[in-house]
């Protein structure tokens, strides 16, 4: 049989919660309160199966080992796990998050996004939902590729680096999780205007480059302004400033649009502000 194990994003509770972050990440840079949160709060619950099954999602998504043995006993360990869950429970809860998640949104534009980790949480539903008796040869295969994900060396990501960001997802590369997931709660209540519409033009614009290049250049320009409104007397302090201006061109000449670009606007953004505040 051709048949291959299937997958559905609609039910894969790492996907769904995934998706919920990024419309959270997107409701609080415009300024929203987030519906997203309050399903997360309602439909994630601790002691729910529903939390429960996440868990075991990112355990397989984050956890990482340094030889395959360990990594494998892991797997199986969390494969046995995930049978002791309550299946009918289950299904009813992720049933009614579905539901929470059709009522207060625009499906189209809900699942429209892809997320990170989309192929790796893709693979763990398989595992999940199906029996290895069912397809044992895509069964090992789907194994295989959780083990190679776990016990893969994680270099850590230089910012500078935009071919390596290139060779990434979209996703990836979406600041919503590195601004937004950890610490949201507080930290960005201290970001400038300017800030914040570098934020929200990023995440509004990820699978539009063309918009997002235009954004870019747009406030590269001025920022060159505003930094070459400053009189500065200090000889090595207006060589130093010169030198920033300068590298303001390296943001819109790039040829790839990443995070990279955004990264470097929140931070000349954060230097300009700096320099107010001292005059």
């Amino acid at each position: 049989m051709n048949t291959k194990l299937k997958h559905s994003k609609f039910k894969n509770t790492g996907v769904l919660f995934e998706l919920l972050v990024r419309q959270i990440a997107s409701d609080t840079l415009n300024e929203k309160n987030s519906i997203g949160l309050s399903i997360i709060k309602k439909h994630f619950k601790q002691g729910s199966e529903l939390s429960k099954e996440l868990k075991m999602y990112q355990y397989l998504v984050k956890e990482n080992f340094d030889n395959t043995y360990k990594a494998s006993e892991f797997l199986n360990i969390i494969l046995v796990e995930r049978k002791k869950l309550n299946e009918t429970n289950l299904k009813k809860e992720k049933y009614n998050l579905i539901k929470s998640i059709n009522e207060k949104f625009d499906a189209k534009d809900f699942f429209k996004y892809r997320v990170n980790n989309y192929k790796s949480l893709a693979t763990i539903y398989k595992l999940f939902e199906n029996q290895e008796n069912t397809y044992p040869k895509e069964w090992v295969e789907c194994k295989n590729q959780i083990l190679e994900n776990i016990t893969k060396t994680k270099k850590p990501i230089k910012e500078e680096n935009t071919d390596l960001y290139s060779k990434e997802s979209k996703d990836v590369r979406l600041l919503a999780y590195k601004f937004l997931v950890d610490k949201f709660n507080d930290k960005y209540k201290e970001l400038t205007s300017e800030q914040k519409l570098v934020l929200r033009n990023y995440i509004n614009n990820i699978d539009n480059s063309g918009n997002l290049k235009r954004f870019i250049l747009r406030e590269s320009k001025k920022l060159k302004n505003e930094f070459s409104k400053f009189k500065i007397t200090d000889k090595v302090s207006s060589i130093k400033l010169k030198e920033v201006i300068g590298l303001i061109d390296n943001l819109s000449n790039a040829k790839i649009v990443s995070e990279v670009q955004a990264l470097g606007l929140l931070r000349y953004y954060q230097l300009l502000n700096e320099l107010k505040g001292v005059q």
